[in-house]
């Protein structure tokens, strides 16, 4: 027979778990959506981010939503939409955990006449400060393409 106190643990684990995976749902939307306020309270103050091994790394929550708003804000003309699988989450401590996420992220910028698509897998690792934040966060890609969008004679924007 369980005892309370190992109940309530896992149960804790259980709720710790989908905290850190709505943290990441809300990461990728605000993202999406161009919420930069919104974003910068889903980090630690402290936080760093890495993507493409090494060439965008950036320290501080200042930095890091610079960043986005100087390279995907609405007047650099990027639109994207990132969808994350398979979570693997695994808890280092009661406050610490690591994650693995598959990232598949599709990107269009008719001002650079560039689309991009990326398939990678995050990296990773949260800090529980009253509620779960980002310590850091980090891809490796599987692929990343880039086309120029007018090389393809039937494409056209009809939604955006």
């Amino acid at each position: 027979m369980t005892d309370l106190n190992d109940l309530a643990r896992r149960v804790g684990v259980l709720e710790d778990t989908e905290a850190i995976k709505r943290l990441k749902y809300r990461y990728w939307r605000y993202l999406d959506l161009k919420q930069w306020d919104e974003l910068a309270t889903l980090f630690a103050a402290e936080a760093s981010v890495n993507y493409g091994t090494g060439k965008y790394e950036f320290h501080g929550v200042e930095a890091i939503i610079r960043f986005f708003r100087e390279s995907l804000g609405h007047t650099t003309g990027a639109v994207t939409i990132h969808q994350g699988h398979h979570p693997e989450i695994d808890f280092t401590s009661p406050t610490t955990a690591t994650g693995t996420w598959a990232l598949y992220n599709y990107m269009y910028n008719v001002q650079q006449n560039r689309g991009i698509r990326i398939g990678a897998y995050y990296h990773d690792s949260y800090v529980k400060q009253g509620v779960w934040k980002f310590q850091s966060i980090g891809y490796t890609h599987i692929f990343h393409e880039e086309w120029r969008r007018d090389d393809i004679p039937s494409l056209r924007l009809v939604a955006g």
